[in-house]
């Protein structure tokens, strides 16, 4: 009985029962978990949220999706990075009720600037939620029937092991790993960060000084706090650790970074002295340039979701108030009905505009997006300090910032003042806060807000167009001439061509097609009470349309003789097929 229950005790990672005979997966968790509302219940593919991966994690990870989930998911490498690099796109969607390139699809990256890796952690668990509750909730199965996801975790996967593996601060590197010339001395890259105390994160400098304008905090001498105007302070800031490696006086003043892979897409593009990080013209960052070939090979894609951290925003543009009118009124009301949903389940998350509400953004993704493709996008800043306590102490808060590490990370965010005897600045303190401090979610807080962001990017995607074919009448014209009226229906949202789309004929018109009959004329119908037609001469058949609108409908109208059966079907490339039969 003993080796028994050893056996029996052995076997439950294994899915064996104590009598050796293998038991299936979903009597396993049966028999071992208790379900917990919207959540797989029983992942094939298992995956701890509360941590950031590598980039071998997430191949290993992705492959693995790819593996269990055939029918749903397809992993391909759309191209590669500056350093060689593969960017990975998932393609999910359920294979068996059509081609992915023939339904309407939304695209969702992450991590475009290195030091925001949640942003690939999130990308990567709406992958994992949607394959996982495929067959389990209806909502997600018919999603997966009528809709395709491109989701690319990271599109900077140098910078993003960078930020990672070596040392940097909270905000470095944000570009890729192109070194340039950022200090302008004619050399690149000689005078990077420095781990002084070798911990692997870039921390805070600070010296006693006769001038200095802090003190230590009696109560908590981890804070350093600005005395008065009329008193003296003890301590001064140095900057973050460092040496000066090139002798020019300044630390830290030529690492990687400078150009912003954020300021390169071909949407109001200025140059760098304009727009600081923009280097030398549009899609000169290599990787993005591989995004931007896949979106453009892609004209199905009719939404897409960008990450980026800090600051709990669901932001869309413009980036810049000279591009204010690219943003039509029909185009924003959809804008605004998503993202004002998103704010009710997203707490702390809050629906703003770029050059309104933070500042000017020339050559951004999301106005390449929608100004370039017509595609209706956000870019969601992730992580915001609500998420600790539920009060809006507003960002960098540093009393906020010590109760969280000490209430909730028991003293894993800040690295303790220790002294350190500087080539320069002779004898210093090393300090500070993490490189995975905030910016960036505490392991505790990453699953909850990655399923909010999720749901959000699941909301857009549900609202990409879904065209049906309704209503059809027949009225007999006499001499073997019949008048036939179908109505084009689209039950969500977004239209097939967004208001910029049909300004500059991004994409081509919507086909409504009839088959089986003779077509002696074919007409949109413009005003049906007024009966007020507009008659398309050349293949009558072939009906163009140049939109059908959210939620809303148009109608056709075709003169066709004899009385055989006939089927009517609609094309467009952001809105899918459907199609009706007599």
């Amino acid at each position: 009985m003993k080796i028994k229950n050893w056996i029996y005790t052995v076997a439950l990672g294994a899915a064996v029962s104590f009598t050796g005979i293998q038991e299936s997966s979903a009597q396993v968790a049966q028999d071992r978990y208790f379900r917990a509302i919207g959540t797989p219940h029983n992942p094939k593919v298992q995956v701890s949220w509360n941590r950031y991966h590598t980039n071998l994690a997430l191949e290993e990870i992705m492959k693995d999706m790819a593996k269990k989930h055939p029918d749903l998911v397809k992993l391909e490498s759309i191209g590669k990075s500056y350093q060689g690099n593969d960017i990975w796109v998932l393609t999910i969607t359920d294979f068996k009720t059509g081609k992915a390139e023939e339904k309407p699809a939304m695209w969702i990256d992450g991590n475009i600037h290195s030091n925001e890796i949640q942003g690939t952690e999130f990308t990567l668990y709406t992958a994992w939620y949607l394959a996982e509750m495929y067959g389990d909730l209806d909502f997600i199965t018919q999603l997966l029937k009528d809709k395709t996801f491109y989701i690319a975790p990271t599109i900077n996967p140098d910078a993003h092991d960078n930020f990672i593996k070596e040392a940097n601060n909270q905000n470095s590197p944000r570009s890729g790993m192109m070194i340039l010339d950022n200090d302008g001395d004619g050399e690149a890259g000689e005078d990077p960060f420095d781990d002084l105390n070798g911990d692997g994160h870039i921390t805070m400098m600070i010296r006693k000084s006769p001038t200095g304008r802090f003190v230590k905090d009696q109560f908590d001498p981890r804070k350093l706090i600005p005395v008065p105007a009329d008193q003296k302070g003890e301590y001064e800031m140095l900057g973050y650790e460092g040496i000066d490696r090139d002798g020019d006086g300044v630390v830290n003043d030529d690492g990687i970074g400078y150009y912003d892979p954020n300021r390169d897409w071909a949407w109001n593009w200025q140059p760098d002295y304009i727009q600081r990080g923009a280097w030398k013209y549009p899609f000169s960052v290599e990787e993005n340039r591989v995004v931007m070939e896949f979106v453009m090979k892609h004209p199905n894609i009719a939404a897409a979701q960008s990450y980026h951290n800090y600051g709990g925003m669901i932001l869309r543009g413009p980036g810049a108030e000279e591009d204010l009118n690219t943003y039509n009124a029909t185009d924003v009301r959809v804008y605004d009905a998503i993202a004002k949903k998103g704010e009710e389940f997203m707490p702390g998350y809050r629906y703003l505009v770029v050059y309104k509400d933070l500042y000017s953004v020339f050559g951004g993704q999301l106005d390449w997006f929608y100004g370039g493709r017509g595609i209706f996008t956000y870019s969601n800043e992730l992580m915001t300090s609500y998420l600790y306590f539920h009060q809006n102490a507003g960002r960098n808060n540093q009393d906020e910032q010590m109760k969280v590490d000490t209430y909730l990370t028991f003293g894993d965010a800040f690295v303790n003042w220790e002294e350190y005897d500087h080539p320069q600045y002779g004898k210093i303190e090393v300090g500070g806060f993490k490189k995975n401090f905030g910016r960036l979610h505490s392991g505790f807080l990453m699953e909850q807000d990655a399923h909010r962001n999720s749901a959000f990017t699941i909301l857009h995607a549900y609202h990409t167009p879904k065209l049906s074919v309704m209503d059809v009448q027949e009225k007999d014209l006499g001499g073997g001439l019949k008048e036939v009226t179908a109505t084009i229906y689209n039950e969500r949202l977004i239209p097939t061509h967004s208001s910029q789309d049909i300004k500059y004929k991004i994409e081509r018109p919507d086909y409504v097609s009839i088959s089986g009959a003779k077509v002696v004329a074919g007409f949109v119908v413009e005003n049906e009470d007024f009966n007020k037609l507009k008659e398309q001469k050349v293949n009558p058949e072939k009906i163009e349309v140049e939109n059908i609108p959210g939620m809303g409908a148009v109608k056709v109208r075709w003169i066709v003789s004899g009385n055989s059966s006939y089927s009517i079907n609609v094309d467009s490339a952001k809105g899918g097929k459907a199609s009706w039969k007599k």
